[in-house]
């Protein structure tokens, strides 16, 4: 809502607030005048008449002009969150101020009318200055949402408002108790011959407190209603937000109650999604996000087994001297463009990079994720990094093996990564070292052929044995067709 519009709203219904309590005091006053009270005859005088007529005007004016200037005051430049946070209290004492001023009119102008008259005038202000207030604070939750966003700035610390228990009692008082005592105390009256004759008519003064109570309870009910349904339709709306993974949004707090607390809860609970969400994707960066998958399905905690996988191990050769004759961003670049197509095709086969070292990377198939034919899919990525890679401006070689390894958490109770341990882990680094002199740059041992299947097969051919790097048996290798 723009704050022009905001304004001539909140100064409109502030008046409108005062005018209706106003017309329904006036109407209660007549009704029991004329009909009950000994000496009220003399309060439906020309004066009176004149002199309210007076305050009715006065009080309009004086309540919409207050209103509009403590609007503009809290959107003005020199508003601030302390300010903006008393407005209840301001407000209070606009709606007020009308009141005390026909109490300093009519309780003179009405002094020697006697203490029956005196009584009535001062019972009629008193419950036309709470109406006000009441009605002029439900109406200040509903509108001025602007302002209360400012006010609710430290929910913790700011003035608090009725909750929505205390709400429904101020309902009820105002809708119910008050009318309803009113009723309660002209039967009393009358029966004892106190204040109004034993043989008074009070029927028009008990169907006015009637009407009252009808007409003011509706207004209530739904300015009440309003004021405890938005805010909670708006957390639903935002929790329906939430689960469909919108996670940007947030509600905004304009209340000082439970409600607020509420609104403003949900809001924490929103941040601390949104800083799960970028843990776990930092945390995926480094470990994986099937890793990460794996942890939050099975509590923090990936099984930790042996199993069957492949392994796919790939070096650069010569980085050391590229990084020394171009310039840095040069360097990055190309070891981005490097691991952006490492790790394409192998999450295109539902691989997991569980490594960067330096210039190389090491590329798991089976683990944490089972897959049928890990070997089939490491072998297939082998050979489409090696027709993409040969676009970069550096040389690399690949190493492809598989066996039996151990697949878990490695380190200690409070700090560990996901990792693998095993023979085919070495033994696809060598055959990555190897690579890097043969022409096809790329090698597999036998126990990866042997595990893949007959169309994967038949893309590779038998280069013969040799003993790697570090190893006590001859390994027989192939290379791609």
């Amino acid at each position: 809502m723009r704050p022009p519009s905001l304004l001539v709203r909140y100064a409109a219904g502030l008046a409108f607030a005062y005018l209706l309590s106003a017309a329904e005091v006036v109407a209660i006053v007549i009704s029991v005048s004329r009909e009950t009270v000994l000496e009220a005859q003399s309060v439906l005088n020309v004066t009176n008449l004149v002199a309210t007529a007076a305050i009715i005007v006065v009080g309009t004016l004086s309540v919409g002009l207050s209103g509009a200037a403590l609007v503009a005051r809290a959107l003005g430049r020199a508003a601030n969150p302390q300010k903006t946070a008393n407005i209840t209290r301001r407000q209070s004492a606009i709606l007020l101020a009308p009141w005390a001023l026909a109490a300093a009119v009519m309780v003179p102008l009405n002094f020697s009318a006697g203490l029956r008259v005196l009584i009535l005038i001062v019972s009629a202000i008193m419950f036309g200055s709470t109406a006000t207030v009441c009605t002029g604070f439900l109406f200040t939750q509903r509108a001025l949402r602007a302002l209360m966003v400012a006010a609710t700035w430290d929910l913790e610390h700011a003035e608090r408002a009725p909750g929505v228990r205390a709400r429904l009692i101020l309902m009820w008082t105002m809708c119910s108790a008050l009318p309803g005592a009113g009723i309660v105390v002209l039967v009393m009256l009358r029966a004892n011959g106190w204040i109004i004759q034993r043989d008074a008519p009070i029927e028009v003064p008990v169907l006015v407190l009637a009407s009252v109570a009808v007409v003011l309870g509706m207004r209530a009910m739904i300015l009440v209603a309003s004021s405890i349904s938005d805010p909670i339709h708006d957390v639903v709306d935002a929790m329906a937000e939430v689960e469909r993974g919108h996670l940007g949004n947030k509600i905004e707090v304009y209340e000082r109650s439970e409600l607020g607390q509420l609104q403003s809860g949900f809001n924490r609970m929103v941040a601390g999604l949104q800083e799960r969400d970028r843990l776990r994707d930092l945390f995926g960066r480094h470990v994986g996000e099937e890793v990460v998958r794996r942890a939050i399905e099975e509590h923090e905690s990936v099984s930790e087994d042996e199993r069957d996988v492949a392994i796919l191990f790939i070096d650069l050769v010569g980085s050391t001297q590229f990084a020394a004759t171009h310039e840095p961003h040069q360097v990055a670049a190309v070891l981005n463009d490097f691991f952006r197509i490492v790790v394409a095709e192998v999450d295109k086969r539902e691989g997991l990079i569980n490594k960067f070292q330096g210039d190389a990377a090491l590329a798991v198939f089976g683990a944490p994720l089972h897959i049928d034919d890990p070997a089939t899919a490491a072998l297939a990525t082998a050979r489409a990094l090696a027709e993409q890679l040969r676009l970069l401006l550096v040389d690399f070689g690949i190493g492809v093996s598989a066996g039996p390894v151990f697949a878990g958490n490695i380190g200690a109770e409070n700090r560990y990564e996901y990792t693998v341990v095993g023979d085919a882990v070495n033994e696809a680094a060598r055959l990555a070292d190897r690579a890097k002199e043969f022409e096809s740059r790329v090698l597999c041992s036998s126990a990866a052929i042997d595990r893949a299947d007959e169309a994967e097969r038949r893309c590779w051919k038998l280069e013969g044995s040799e003993m790697l790097r570090g190893r006590s048996e001859l390994t027989q290798i192939s290379a791609p067709v």
